[in-house]
């Protein structure tokens, strides 16, 4: 079985909403099991800045899908949650981004992991600190807490606690 965290995003519509769909996509796949969940951060945006904050989280994943295959999912679930690709960086519904797979570097045209910006964003370090602070970058060998100690600005912001995978999606059904 691989393991794979995953950061998903949303600043269009219900932003709550979208997560929890994204989230339950991923669960209910086969071949995926969400384990933990992050609590969910309110973030400003980052690049393309006229437009509304975020909310951000960050999932660990089971799964039996190559890393491809993931990708592919991730895409899908994108495409059902109404996500539309017209500014880069821009406001979308639901934004799923692989950070890591097992400890594999990839570098492929259409991907690479672990993900090229991770340790730019503290909207993405902060949230995955829930769900791996004992984490090192299979790259650089620095930990999770060097890197957002590097990154902490006050930009994020807890928005909500998520007490576990099912009580999220439980509740927020």
């Amino acid at each position: 079985m691989n393991v794979a965290f995953l950061s998903i995003g949303s600043n269009i519509g219900d932003r709550l909403d979208h997560l929890t769909e994204a989230v339950r996509a991923l669960h209910q796949n086969e071949k995926t099991t969400v384990t933990v969940i992050s609590s969910i951060y309110e973030t400003a945006p980052v690049g393309y800045t006229d437009q509304a904050d975020f909310l951000n989280l960050v999932v660990k994943i089971e799964t039996e899908l190559d890393p491809f295959a993931l990708l592919e999912l991730c895409q899908q679930i994108e495409q059902e949650l109404g996500r539309e690709r017209i500014i880069r960086w821009g406001p979308r519904t639901v934004d799923l981004d692989i950070l890591l797979y097992n400890n594999d570097n990839i570098e492929a045209e259409n991907l690479t992991i672990p993900h090229p910006r991770m340790y730019e964003r503290a909207f993405v370090l902060v949230p995955l600190i829930d769900v791996a602070s004992d984490f090192i970058h299979p790259k650089t060998g620095r930990q999770l807490l060097d890197e957002v100690a590097d990154q902490a600005d006050g930009s994020v912001r807890l928005w909500k606690t998520i007490e576990g995978v099912q009580a999220f999606l439980r509740k927020e059904k």
